[in-house]
């Protein structure tokens, strides 16, 4: 690329019925700032994503499609009348600075805790503990075994995920994001470690993916195929065990996705050392680019130059970028003029309030 010509990130995308200025996506990030009971997105989240409307897209954080989806403090939802209002400030906002914004609909399964549920234990395909450590109003505690979901209870979540996008719809938001990533609910239901199911959920790699092409076509009927996205972590083993083949089952998911339309595929990529383990993806962009066809989003570690390099090579037609976005609202003009990015205080990634939500200049 010459110093002279357009970086490719900062050239347009045709997206289904949205055209994308650019490709600077702002990836969902959870930041526990819905600090109220029925967690409802509050004023201060309305801010914070119009800050950073210049994105080609935003995707919000995760929000549960369910009170039993509840993995995290203070995170919104999308199943209640409010949560919907709330979510109306937001997309407002957006499109008022002439923005685009998906929700990202979210159920982390056993990633959760009782203090988070009123009590009740945690859902999963499995009553298996993740054995990890969960942040609850009495302090940090070690995670519970779940309960297995009954076979009817499986269809009732993913009618879950369709009611979500509905009211996501209802939200004005133009499409959602469905996360089958990063060991929650979803993932949970794909890998054999974590899904020992018996009905036709589990055993076979298509049955354990069966849970995820319902919700797919259920959101799908929602809200249209073309503004539906789907999140898939082949090399993730945060939160989650790999698959005794997780190339395998990534390759036949990914195979069946392919040409079906979807607004794009988001793929991360792995977040830490995983060559050790058999029969996984490292390189996932790569790999999945050549057997994926339709708009592919890449994410984890970019910056503004390995960005332009990877959407340049054709490898991926999207990147999202996550902290970056944090500290820069303005990421998109600071890349646009080759401008220094500000450090993002990690110590306020989580804390609630105004202080490293709303608070970081733009450049001059």
């Amino acid at each position: 690329m010459h110093q002279d010509e357009k970086q490719p990130l900062l050239t347009p995308l045709s997206m289904g019925q949205l055209t994308l200025p650019n490709r600077v996506v702002m990836a969902p990030m959870t930041r526990n700032r819905a600090e109220n009971k029925d967690l409802v997105p509050v004023d201060i989240m309305a801010t914070y994503y119009a800050q950073r409307a210049s994105a080609g897209l935003l995707i919000t954080e995760g929000s549960q499609v369910s009170a039993m989806g509840v993995g995290y403090m203070n995170t919104p939802g999308i199943h209640s009348e409010s949560q919907v209002e709330g979510w109306k400030k937001v997309t407002r906002a957006v499109h008022e600075k002439g923005g685009r914004i998906f929700l990202q609909l979210w159920h982390v399964g056993r990633i959760s805790h009782p203090d988070l549920l009123g009590g009740e234990l945690p859902v999963a395909p499995s009553a298996i503990d993740p054995e990890v450590d969960v942040y609850t109003p009495q302090g940090l505690k070690k995670s519970v075994a779940p309960r297995a979901l009954e076979t009817k209870e499986v269809e009732e979540v993913v009618a879950e995920f369709a009611k979500g996008a509905e009211n996501a719809r209802r939200a004005g938001f133009d499409g959602v994001e469905i996360h089958g990533a990063n060991g929650y609910l979803i993932e949970q239901f794909l890998r054999d470690k974590t899904n020992k199911r018996t009905d036709r959920y589990g055993g076979s790699v298509e049955n354990r993916s069966r849970f995820l092409f319902e919700i797919v076509d259920a959101v799908s009927k929602a809200v249209g195929r073309d503004r539906t996205g789907v999140r898939l972590s082949p090399a993730n083993v945060w939160n989650i065990p790999a698959d005794s083949d997780t190339k395998a089952l990534y390759d036949y998911i990914i195979g069946r996705l392919s040409g079906t339309g979807l607004a794009y595929l988001h793929l991360r990529e792995k977040a830490s050392d995983v060559s050790a383990i058999p029969n996984m993806v490292e390189n996932v962009t790569a790999y999945y680019r050549p057997r994926y066809k339709g708009i592919l989003m890449t994410n984890t570690g970019f910056d503004r130059e390995s960005g332009n390099r990877v959407i340049e090579s054709g490898l991926a037609d999207l990147v999202a970028f996550g902290v970056p976005f944090i500290s820069n609202p303005d990421l998109v003009e600071r890349f646009a003029k080759k401008a220094p990015l500000a450090p993002a205080d990690s110590s306020t990634f989580y804390m609630g309030g105004e202080k490293g939500y709303i608070d970081y200049p733009v450049h001059r």
